[in-house]
């Protein structure tokens, strides 16, 4: 006679489920508002490859025979070691509510799509100003503007920045940037209001206050790094999630923001004036509207003026300096030739090559980093060199006919 054996009920449950997937999707949610151009990259990363690694630990037994649990577990190795993470330390939690701080946006939109199911992160803008001067909106649309004076860059419910052009040379309409006003409105708890002003020779590694930072505490919800004395510092708002670059370069200044989207349209019918939203007025525009830079220096300078100057700069001398910085002849290499044959200031070089790493710092769309001219409304496209060729054409029958 048999007798019959009880087996405790959890051991007539299913197997564990390998849970991999899950583990690497909450890597990703974690890791895809990082930008390893700003500090503090390595730390938050280093905390979510060991959250990463905990998790495929706690499901190593279920995920035995899993060839993407193994490549998950040597792909983290791998990385610890390029990051130099210890194996020992503080986790990312993958629980928005958890980490939730009012003070830093990535962790309080994080919270929100959490709460709503979304599981996209939260888009982000980007505008650029540099040269005499070339814009790059918020919609990636591309000008040369007069806009001589001070203009507003932005205007919203958070942040305010504000530019002032002289003009470069006598009997142009072309103008260059040498005073960026940026407020950092009082934002609840997180920091109060702080102003920072840069002006041509004078470009400060703090707010006017004397200040470096805003907010309580050692993680510091806004905060100034120099980067270059006298010629290059960083502003990072964790509690909007912004970054702002500010350079010197030669006699002017440059700009470049990083924004969140819903952020940057928080502002009201009285703050429409904005070129990074909107684009320089037509009025105050030195092109046709289409962003075909090459196609305009006949607006910009008479003829007589651009042969004579600057005899050292001719179409090709001023295309092979450019094409010296950046090989690839998109917009940036276009507004470079311009600013050449229009000022002779060669300072204008460096000022679009910088301005092009800084849209490869701070722009969320990397296939966007390069643009060419389009086709009638502005708005960037893809292209080969050939439409660059034809407009540096159209250039040189402006100039020489």
């Amino acid at each position: 006679m048999f007798g019959l054996i009880f087996f405790p009920i959890g051991d007539c449950q299913q197997p564990a489920q390998c849970r991999i997937q899950k583990c690497t999707t909450d890597f990703v949610s974690l890791t895809s508002h990082l930008n390893s151009a700003i500090d503090g990259f390595d730390s938050e990363f280093c905390k979510a490859l060991r959250a990463y690694a905990g998790c495929t630990q706690r499901t190593s037994k279920a995920c035995r025979g899993n060839l993407v649990y193994h490549s998950a577990v040597l792909g983290i190795s791998d990385l610890m070691s390029q990051r130099n993470c210890s194996k020992d330390g503080p986790t990312s939690s993958t629980n928005p509510e958890v980490t939730h701080d009012p003070c830093n946006y990535h962790s309080h939109a994080g919270a929100r799509e959490h709460r709503r199911g979304d599981q996209n992160p939260p888009n982000y803008l980007f505008c650029g100003l540099f040269g005499d001067p070339h814009l790059r909106t918020f919609k990636d649309h591309f000008q040369t503007c007069k806009v001589e004076g001070a203009w507003p860059l932005i205007d919203n419910n958070y942040l305010s920045v504000q530019v002032t052009n002289v003009p470069v040379v006598p009997g142009s309409s072309a103008t260059a940037t040498n005073k960026i006003t940026i407020i950092f409105k009082a934002h609840h708890e997180c920091t109060d209001q702080k102003v920072y002003q840069a002006v041509t020779d004078d470009l400060p590694a703090a707010f006017v206050d004397g200040t470096t930072s805003g907010g309580d505490g050692d993680a510091k919800s806004l905060r100034i790094v120099e980067r270059e004395s006298g010629h290059y510092v960083e502003m990072h708002a964790l509690y909007i999630g912004t970054t702002v670059f500010v350079r010197q370069v030669g006699r002017y200044l440059t700009l470049a923001i990083r924004m969140p989207e819903d952020l940057a349209m928080s502002y009201e019918e009285s703050q429409d004036l904005q070129l990074c939203m909107n684009g320089c007025p037509v009025s105050e525009r030195i092109d046709d509207g289409q962003g075909q830079v090459s196609a305009i220096l006949g607006h910009s300078l008479p003829r007589t003026s651009l042969v004579q100057a600057w005899p050292g700069y001719t179409l090709e001398t001023a295309s092979t300096q450019c094409h010296e910085k950046m090989p690839v002849k998109d917009i940036y290499f276009q507004s470079c030739v311009f600013d050449l044959l229009t000022t002779g200031d060669a300072n204008f070089t460096a000022a679009a090559h910088s301005a092009l790493e800084d849209v490869e710092a701070l722009h969320p769309r990397k296939e966007r980093w390069h643009i060419f001219p389009s086709s009638g409304n502005g708005t960037p496209r893809g292209g080969s060199e050939l439409s660059v060729s034809l407009g540096l054409t159209c250039l040189i029958l402006i100039v020489f006919l």
